[in-house]
């Protein structure tokens, strides 16, 4: 009971973010560009920063260097749930239209807007390596697998742009990451005040990520939430497959029980908020893509603490 308890006290604070967000945009105090502007701040400033400041301040060497090689299960995870797609867009005959967008919506977890606050609160700082370990596999899948499987919707061929998506991999975030675990390797040591601001900076990762959340919601409208055979595949993808892929390859394994509690956890988050942008970049259906970002993001405020009752007994 005090597992469930911690798990739905953790999904509290981040639903009374995520409403803040919802209502203010609601009454009109962001305008079209501000979502925009919100996840620029994110993914460009704040949680670079976060990740140095956390990285440098709460982990050794000898941590990064045990935590960087478990990379692999998150890669083979996603490999799998690649070929799982492709066997559930024919079992649950989903419109050949959203064809890409639903593989790459099943196989994508959304590990920083989500997945991030998420553990941060449930877990606290101790589960950030982990956390970003995820994030590294899924980045790099979502900006070169997932978006050309979108690409194949719009119109047009698909293509594959090395230098573009290379640029996107290696984001700001990612990059961040890097740093932060090439100054603990190094065991370089930067000014205070340096750090004094990364810190401070890295501290609105979590509310803005919350925020632009509850817009994303309120934007594509809660009336427009509904479950037909195009969302139930996703949502079983999400929700049920992936963590249970996850579990099968960690739970055997002698890692760290954090690193599988984080594991599980960061497989079973929500659609990428990257994928209604990047289909309406290509033409294909944004529509669909934001109805299951809302979708899967406001089930996940029920399954995190179910799953995290689950996890706390088997791992």
């Amino acid at each position: 009971m005090a597992v469930f308890i911690r798990s739905v006290s953790g999904v509290l604070i981040i639903l009374v973010m995520i409403g803040l967000g919802y209502v203010l945009s609601r009454r009109g105090w962001f305008d079209d560009q501000a979502p925009k502007l919100i996840a620029r701040l994110v993914t460009q400033i704040a949680l670079p920063a976060y990740m140095i400041s956390t990285i440098t301040a709460k982990f050794s060497a000898e941590t990064l260097k045990k935590t960087l090689p478990d990379l692999r299960f998150p890669i083979v995870s996603m490999l799998i749930m690649f070929g799982l797609s492709i066997i559930a867009f024919h079992v649950f005959r989903i419109n050949p239209k959203h064809r890409g967008l639903f593989e790459s919506m099943f196989l994508n977890s959304n590990t920083v807007f989500v997945g991030l606050p998420v553990n941060e609160a449930l877990f606290g700082p101790k589960s950030l390596p982990f956390v970003l370990v995820y994030y590294m596999a899924n980045t790099t899948f979502f900006w070169t697998l997932g978006v050309y499987l979108i690409q194949r919707d719009g119109q047009g061929a698909a293509k594959f742009d090395l230098k573009q998506t290379l640029q996107k991999i290696f984001s700001p975030p990612l990059l961040g990451f890097i740093l932060g675990v090439l100054l603990v390797l190094l065991d370089i040591q930067l000014p205070s005040w340096i750090m004094q601001d990364f810190q401070y900076i890295g501290g609105l990762t979590i509310p803005l990520s919350m925020i632009f959340i509850g817009t994303a919601i309120a934007g594509a409208g809660l009336q427009n939430v509904h479950v037909d055979r195009d969302s139930l595949g996703i949502l079983l993808g999400r929700f049920i497959v992936a963590p249970v892929l996850m579990g099968l390859l960690v739970l055997p394994t002698s890692m760290p029980i954090l690193m599988k509690q984080v594991f599980i956890l960061q497989a079973a988050m929500p659609v990428m908020t990257n994928a209604p942008v990047v289909a309406k970049l290509y033409r294909a259906d944004a529509d669909y893509a934001a109805i299951m970002v809302t979708e899967t993001t406001l089930l996940s405020l029920v399954v995190i603490p179910i799953l995290m009752v689950i996890v706390q007994h088997v791992a």
